[in-house]
């Protein structure tokens, strides 16, 4: 792979872990030879994660709305920065310019990038690996959800497959480079008639 998006908190939590995480998620792109792509801000866990990654010398592309960086937010250092109009600009240019999403812990923008990222595998728009790093068990919550939702008839477990979880980024890379994604669901509809 050779650049991966992160998606991840404009605010720092109230947990340090989460901090360390997004540095560590930084550092360890960068040692691996892997890019970041990211939206572009300069705080939170996404300014950290920027940070750690440029530290180590690594390649950090972010993608910003106008509104946010007239805002002040953005991360004047990264080796890229591509402003654009609006949220729907900015993660359709993540979504072209990565091979495969990671999630660290996150809000609401971040679940909106991250099931957008599963929505569209599950289109057939990508065969990209979606991933989440569950530090401290912090989307437990998120994969009970989904496993419900498989449950309840409303998802295939294919898909629900799709998100790949693990506890390290080192595992969740390890995994990725075996992952396959499930056909779409068209395909699988076609299938079935």
């Amino acid at each position: 792979m050779k650049r991966l998006a992160v998606y991840c908190a404009s605010s720092l939590g109230n947990d340090p872990i989460f901090a360390d995480v997004a540095r560590h998620v930084g550092r360890t792109l960068a040692a691996r030879g892997i890019g970041l792509v990211y939206g572009g801000g300069r705080l939170g866990l996404m300014g950290l994660v920027a940070d750690a990654a440029l530290e180590a010398g690594g390649e950090v592309i972010g993608v910003i709305p106008e509104v946010l960086r007239d805002a002040e937010v953005a991360h004047t250092g990264c080796t890229e920065l591509h402003i654009v109009a609006n949220m729907h600009q900015r993660k359709a240019m993540m979504t072209d310019l990565a091979d495969g999403f990671v999630t660290i812990p996150g809000g609401i923008g971040t679940m909106d990038e991250l099931f957008e990222a599963l929505s569209w595998a599950q289109l057939g728009y990508h065969a990209k690996p979606c991933g989440l790093v569950n530090v401290a068990g912090f989307y437990d919550h998120l994969t009970a959800f989904l496993d419900g939702v498989v449950a309840a008839g409303l998802l295939r477990p294919a898909h629900r497959a799709n998100l790949v979880e693990a506890g390290t980024i080192e595992e969740l890379l390890d995994k990725f480079a075996d992952h396959k994604i499930a056909p779409s669901v068209v395909q699988m509809v076609r299938r079935d008639l």
